[in-house]
């Protein structure tokens, strides 16, 4: 069962030139035409790049900048964060910074939504 799955993930690894290879080859020398090879093996790294995506499951929300309306930014910081409005002004005007580390999914775009409507540039990492 180790070989198989080793074996999976060098195709699931396999790049384009190296697909258009492995095609040529089965069709020479086993008779296995391109079409259906191209097909299995693109089906690979799908199911990787989406099993690749399951594993993101805890999240980090930036500030890039605080746009326009500053002072509504650190009302959201502050109220997202619990924190006292120093910390959250500081948090601000020292942009880019991580607001919130380590969110599921779901939390990190909620605050992500709300800081983003009080006028802020953020990004989930």
């Amino acid at each position: 069962m180790a070989d198989l799955k080793a074996f999976a993930e060098q195709l699931v690894n396999l790049t384009v030139k190296e697909v258009n290879e492995l095609a040529t080859i089965l069709k020479e020398e086993y008779g296995i035409e391109p079409a259906a090879a191209a097909v299995a093996v693109a089906a690979g790294p799908a199911a990787g790049a989406a099993a690749a995506a399951e594993e993101k499951t805890s999240f980090d929300v930036v500030l890039k900048s605080a746009g326009a309306a500053k002072l509504q930014v650190v009302k959201a910081v502050k109220e997202a964060c619990g924190l006292g409005l120093k910390e959250a002004k500081d948090m601000v005007d020292g942009a880019p910074s991580v607001v919130k580390e380590g969110l599921a999914k779901d939390e990190a775009e909620s605050l992500k939504k709300v800081l983003e409507e009080a006028g802020a540039e953020v990004e989930l990492k």
